[in-house]
């Protein structure tokens, strides 16, 4: 569930977008997904007993849940690893009904000693598998921070270096996981050469342009050089996500207009870009997924990539009454903060000086959580069970308009197509 402060500003615009943006979570909600995936056989038809499962990453509780709800009685040992207050009752609870489940919560956005521990206590858990054991891996974004075990002569400032730096030059996500997997024992395929040819399966959350497995959480149970014997399968990814949201928005009776190719680089410049589209397209719903980066000033403020593109859209649709923007994050996150993103309109900025701040001036310091505090715009989610990188989804129309839709379907949710 979406939970926002709506202050009365566009609401009707607002719950549209944040029930688009529900859609999309929906869809690629990790613990359906991962249950879908093993129920139609991605496991590749081993003899389900005595499943051992490792699951890392953001979404790890609800892909363990979607195990379970597959896998039952067969699964026998879980070791889940995620971020600060991101394990459901409902996954602790697992103990109680079955399968040991052994908890390590970990730092994120940036690793600290916490992640090696975790990284130590996941490469312990490989060598000791029993003989019996068939190995389940579980992997969704964050694992990059999450869990490491350094190579020799490695420090830990060092490591913090690649990923500071790394985020202060807003650097892609691609590009960060490569340099990570360099100075790790664990990442780019060297966890599953560690399995040494044994059998395993692991399924995988993308949050990566090309959803490439070598690159998820930095490649971590990526192809192994020279080759293993794991079987890989991508359960959910940003396409769906884009897919969900433009079903809906049909379903709704609107024009829709999702391009297909999944965006990056600077938020700024494409917020330019998608506002532009915006205003210019004959659709009434733009919906784009991908992962934009943020280079940050010298003393940024607070903030994340999702704020800042909303943001910086918000003062290209001033004065446009019919425009209004949704960015934000499908883990329910966006950069150290714990919102997932903003929603904006015509009025932001003017909004943000009732409140008595400048919008240039907290895009120029990387604060575009203070401003859209300020204007009441930011969207909170909690933790949402998935992670496949950012939604943007743009609205042209006005907000009577988007009144009528929500009366003329009584409030209910946007049919799936």
């Amino acid at each position: 569930m979406v939970a926002e402060n709506l202050t009365g500003h566009g609401e009707s615009r607002r719950r549209l977008l944040l029930e688009l943006f529900r859609a999309g979570l929906d869809r690629v909600d990790g613990r359906s997904c991962v249950a879908r995936a093993l129920r139609d056989g991605a496991g590749g038809g081993a003899s389900l007993a005595g499943i051992w499962i490792a699951a890392v990453g953001k979404a790890a509780s609800a892909m363990v849940l979607g195990a379970h709800d597959a896998l039952g009685r067969s699964i026998q040992h879980v070791l889940l690893i995620t971020k600060d207050d991101h394990v459901s009752a409902e996954a602790r609870s697992l103990s109680g009904i079955g399968p040991t489940v052994e908890i390590c919560e970990s730092a994120h956005p940036l690793p600290d000693e916490r992640s090696l521990e975790a990284g130590a206590r996941l490469l312990r858990w490989v060598d000791e598998l029993p003989a019996h054991a068939q190995p389940l891996f579980l992997i969704s974004g964050g694992a990059s921070s999450l869990v490491e075990v350094l190579e020799d002569g490695v420090t830990f400032a060092d490591l913090a270096k690649i990923n500071s730096q790394g985020m202060a030059e807003g650097v892609a996500i691609g590009e960060l996981n490569a340099r990570r997997a360099r100075v790790s024992r664990i990442k780019g395929g060297r966890l599953a050469a560690r399995l040494h040819g044994r059998q395993a399966r692991a399924l995988f959350i993308s949050d990566v342009p090309g959803d490439d497995p070598s690159v998820i959480g930095s490649g971590l149970m990526g192809p192994a050089p020279g080759g293993d014997n794991v079987q890989r399968t991508i359960v959910a990814s940003v396409h769906a996500a884009v897919d969900a949201v433009r079903g809906a928005a049909q379903g709704w009776g609107l024009r829709v207009g999702a391009p297909g190719r999944v965006f990056d680089g600077d938020a700024v410049r494409l917020a330019i870009r998608f506002a532009h589209e915006l205003q210019l397209s004959q659709a009434q719903v733009c919906v784009w997924g991908g992962e934009s980066t943020l280079e940050l000033p010298a003393n940024p403020g607070r903030g994340g990539r999702n704020q800042h593109l909303a943001l910086a859209a918000a003062r290209l649709m001033t004065g446009q009454p019919n425009l209004a923007l949704l960015a934000a994050g499908t883990d329910g996150t966006d950069g150290p903060t714990e919102d997932a993103g903003g929603v904006v309109d015509g009025e932001t900025v003017a909004r943000i000086s009732l409140g008595g701040l400048d919008a240039d001036r907290c895009l120029v310091r990387a604060d575009s959580n203070a401003a859209l505090a300020a204007s009441g715009d930011l969207v909170h989610t909690g933790p949402t069970g998935t992670n496949v990188g950012d939604l943007v989804i743009g609205l042209n129309l006005s907000p009577q308009e988007a009144e009528a839709v929500l009366e003329r379907h009584g409030g209910t949710r946007p049919p799936m197509l």
